[in-house]
Parts: structure tokens; C-alpha cells; sequence
């Protein structure tokens, strides 16, 4: 016996006819019967008297209606305290630091206004830790600019973004002719951490180009190390939307980059045996939609 099967059943006890109850119900009418049929067989009762075309409902089967009523009432009771509980229960949302420091604020924001009633618990931690979070189910979602190496979790592109280099207007690489890759050669730079996806970027784009570098400073967030390049203690590379204000004031200046690209992805993750929620889901859709809500990614591509 299935939930179905009541459902026709009390279909059938209210119209008083199969053709009707098929009807009601979107179905065919021998399912309608088949369904009669096998209620009968599994309580080894007659729930209904056939009397000529027209049918009445057995003793029996007004007592299996009543309890057919309070049975899918307390399911329709269930769906409708589950569905409010979505509401209620926390989601947990994670983003890299980069993202952290660039657009997870306006994200909330934005969820705010579509979702009031959502609590959202919002971590910032670097790569590779926000893809362990997502194994364990400590996070539900998870914004990450880094490469990912978890065959678990699904991952979807929203955004491009780039590193750009920066410099003190006072630091001699301000001035320097750059007109080749290797003309950076010995750059003195602080770094990211690592486990971090703006470290890992970095790293490999300038390992695959062969060029040396020289490390003055290893700090776990970016604004850290933008304070340090504005005080003309080195350089760094930064992603271009966290440094834009600073470049547009002139307390910071880029440096050319001849022949080098440092472009990255940010993503969506989650688990891919995570249930996905309808506030998850909304958020995930909101960051696919990203630039029809959030100041200057009107010309990001992330194709």
C-alpha cells in the first residue's frame, strides 16, 4: 500500500465513479481500478459494492477512508512544516578569500533582499580548506577561485577574473622598462599563502614561463598585502577588482605584464550527492546571473 493508492481511493469515495476519479486525478481508468484491486487484495476486504454501473462503499471501506484522511492530511502537514523549515535552518555558504574581499559582502546583501526570511552562515577561508569543508558537509555551497582535485564535488563557472601586478608609485619597478616577460626576473613579491588558488595561479603561470622571483613576505589575506605594496615594500599579484580603487586613486600603479596572462574562474561548488535546497538552488542561479545585479561585471565572460 502506497501513498497513491489512498489518494485514489478517496478519489473514488468522493466522486462515486472511476471515470470521474481518473479524471481528478490525471489518470487512466484502469489504473484507477488496479489500484481499487490491489487495496482489496492487500487488506483481504471488499471496500466497494459494484451494483450494476454504479458503485457503494463497503462498511470496511468507510473505516479505511477515515484513516485515509488523517493519513494524507499528516503528510500534506509534513510537507508544509518541512517546506518552512528551509527558511529556518542556516545555509552555509563559503567563499576564498579573494571572493571574500571582493563580492561575497554584495552577495549577502543581494540575498537579503530576495530571501529576508534565510539565515546565511558565511565562512572566508582559502582553497583548499573550503574544498575539505565541502567533503565533510560542513559547508553547503562554496564560492573558490582555486583549482579544484576532489573527484566529489560539482562545480560551476560564474565569473572570470584576473591578477593584475602592482607597485607603489615610489617602487622602482613602477619605473621600470618591462617590455618581455623575463624583464620581471627577481620581482620581489608578497604572496598568499599556501593552499590559496591567487598563490597556486601565480606560482604556475610564472614557473611555466621560467621566471624567477623573489619572495619578501607570505600573508593569509590580500588587504595585508595591499597595505604592504602601498608602504613600497614590494610588489605583489593581486586580483585586478580587489586593487581597481587603488590603481583609479593612484596609490597604487599596474605593472605591465608583456605575454603573460593570469586568468582565472571563479566557480559554484557543492557536493555532488548534496541536496540542493530551493535557497540553494536560488543562490546558485543568482551567482550564474551575476552580472545582471553586480556593478562592473557587465563585460565578464566566463566562456
Amino acid at each position: 500500500m502506497t501513498l497513491r493508492h489512498l489518494q485514489i481511493f478517496i478519489a473514488v469515495c468522493e466522486t462515486m465513479n472511476m471515470t470521474h476519479a481518473a479524471r481528478q486525478l490525471h489518470i487512466s481508468q484502469p489504473s484507477i481500478t488496479q489500484a481499487i484491486h490491489e487495496l482489496e487484495d492487500h487488506y483481504g476486504l471488499l471496500l466497494f459494492h459494484r451494483l450494476g454501473r454504479r458503485i457503494f462503499v463497503t462498511a470496511a471501506g468507510q473505516h479505511l477512508l477515515q484513516y485515509a484522511y488523517q493519513i494524507t492530511s499528516l503528510i500534506k502537514k509534513t510537507e508544509t512544516g518541512m517546506k518552512s523549515l528551509q527558511n529556518q535552518i542556516p545555509l552555509r555558504l563559503g567563499a576564498s578569500i579573494t571572493i571574500g574581499e571582493v563580492l561575497l559582502v554584495e552577495l549577502l546583501q543581494h540575498e537579503h533582499i530576495l530571501l529576508p526570511e534565510q539565515e546565511i552562515c558565511s565562512e572566508i577561508h582559502n582553497t583548499k580548506e573550503l574544498e575539505q569543508r565541502l567533503i565533510e558537509d560542513k559547508l553547503d555551497l562554496a564560492l573558490i577561485e582555486g583549482r579544484l582535485t576532489s573527484p566529489y564535488l560539482t562545480s560551476l563557472p560564474f565569473l572570470t577574473d584576473e591578477l593584475t601586478a602592482i607597485a607603489s608609485p615610489q617602487n622602482p619597478w613602477s619605473r621600470k622598462d618591462i617590455h618581455q616577460c623575463h624583464d620581471l626576473d627577481h620581482i620581489p613579491v608578497f604572496l598568499r599563502e599556501s593552499g590559496s588558488g591567487t598563490r597556486e595561479l601565480f606560482a604556475r603561470v610564472m614557473d611555466n614561463h621560467a621566471i624567477p622571483y623573489h619572495v619578501c613576505g607570505v600573508y593569509n589575506n590580500s588587504e595585508a598585502i595591499k597595505k604592504a605594496v602601498m608602504s613600497n615594500l614590494g610588489t605583489a599579484f593581486l586580483s585586478r577588482r580587489l586593487v581597481r580603487k587603488e590603481i583609479e586613486a593612484g596609490t597604487l600603479c599596474e605593472l605591465p605584464l608583456p605575454g603573460l596572462t593570469f586568468q582565472r574562474i571563479f566557480r559554484i561548488v557543492y557536493h555532488k550527492d548534496k541536496f540542493l535546497t530551493p535557497p540553494m538552488s536560488h543562490i546558485i542561479q543568482e551567482c550564474l546571473n551575476i552580472q545582471s545585479w553586480l556593478p562592473g561585471t557587465m563585460h565578464s565572460d566566463t566562456n
